[in-house]
């Protein structure tokens, strides 16, 4: 056969439904309602306009830039952007609860063409054959998919009754395998993160010599950033994204904040692999977005809002809906399958997320939309379900 075993055993990642019939609203993939800045969308039609030539030039290998206005980025809002405050002249600070007590420096920024990229190096530097990983049941599926196309033996540990992670056992299984820690937090699909303070004293308790990856794609929306631990633990890495906060997902922007010394590990990986990992229209559009924290931080709050409203919709109408730090729901209604919602908001002309894997299949997840969308999705829910 042509075809390789390896490729023969892989179980690829199943991404939300991407619309070809007719225009739905996308309330599926948890993307950002909103478009990018304004600054951001000039930035690049002005590189585009005054110079052409630099799309026939490979970009900068190391997004240096982008990695410099990412840091101060992070030091400017202190990687919580909801609870950021925004100033009438544009200005942000961070909320006490989100200040990082050191300086973000570049070099400790690996920045690349989306999370789900950067993942893959994550996975292929720190964990191999005889070092297995650690993870919830319920994470980003896309951990799994890894761990099988490099090979990586995992564990999968269930969650607890009430969604949360299974620390203890987490930790048992670590310190029984010698593997490592991976996890988002706030965690998905459920929508719960943990405390800084939860996290520290978990990571104090695993093996010291293993990675401990945190996965902070929500985190803009209600949770707490981890970066400040990093003084603390040189073991640790966090990922981020510029898809769901930033209204970036189109633009396939990701990156790391770690110790420059695993940092350079990852850089390692990058330049055996791919050297020009980010196109320079990215490069722009990502360095023109994190010069406008304001209006990013607006957004985030805009989404926390709906995000609010919309669980007290849900509750009143008697779901079951976790509480969320992130900028979706996960819900579920007793005597309706998740599938039959999602075929009824369809029909609708809304998408929402259904998932077949079981014990959560009878969730659906609801990406926040706009103020406009969310409407349209309450009056779906009242004329379908409730």
């Amino acid at each position: 056969m042509i075809v390789s075993e390896k490729v023969r055993n892989l179980h690829p990642y199943v991404p939300g439904e991407q619309p070809k019939d007719r225009d739905y609203i996308k309330l599926n993939a948890n993307e950002n309602p909103y478009p990018p800045a304004e600054n951001a969308r000039k930035a690049v039609i002005e590189f585009i306009e005054k110079h052409p030539e630099k799309m026939g030039l490979y970009p900068d290998p190391d997004s240096c830039e982008l990695n410099k206005e990412i840091a101060s980025l992070l030091n400017k809002t202190g990687g919580v952007l909801c609870r950021a405050a925004v100033a009438p002249d544009g200005s942000v600070t961070p909320s006490e609860r989100d200040r990082i007590p050191f300086e973000v420096t570049p070099d400790m920024i690996y920045s690349g063409n989306g999370s789900d990229e950067v993942l893959s190096f994550l996975f292929y530097a720190f964990f191999d054959s005889s070092r297995r990983f650690v993870m919830p049941q319920f994470t980003y599926s896309f951990y799994p998919v890894y761990a099988g196309f490099y090979n990586i033996p995992m564990e999968l540990v269930p969650l607890k009754d009430d969604w949360s992670l299974d620390v203890p056992q987490m930790l048992a299984k670590a310190e029984k395998d010698g593997g490592g820690i991976i996890f988002a937090n706030p965690n998905a699909p459920t929508g719960i993160g943990m405390s800084r303070e939860e996290v520290r004293s978990m990571i104090k308790k695993a093996p010291s010599d293993s990675i401990f990856i945190v996965d902070e794609a929500y985190v803009d929306f209600g949770g707490e950033s981890c970066i400040p631990l990093l003084a603390e633990f040189k073991n640790l890495v966090i990922v981020r994204t510029f898809s769901k906060s930033l209204c970036g997902a189109g633009m396939r922007l990701g990156y790391i904040v770690s110790s420059p010394e695993l940092v350079a590990t990852v850089l390692t990986v990058k330049n055996s692999v791919n050297h020009f990992p980010i196109d320079a229209l990215a490069q722009v559009a990502g360095r023109a977005s994190c010069q406008n924290p304001a209006y990013y931080c607006k957004c985030a709050a805009a989404v926390v809002q709906e995000r609010d409203k919309f669980y007290e919709f849900l509750i009143s109408k008697g779901f079951y809906c976790i509480k969320s730090q992130t900028n979706f729901l996960f819900a579920k209604k007793d005597g309706i399958p998740g599938s039959e919602i999602y075929k009824r908001i369809k029909e609708e002309g809304i998408l929402i997320r259904h998932f077949n894997t079981p014990g959560i299949e009878d969730f659906v997840r609801i990406t926040i939309g706009t103020p406009e969308q969310m409407a349209l999705l309450k009056a779906a829910f009242e004329k379908c379900i409730c």
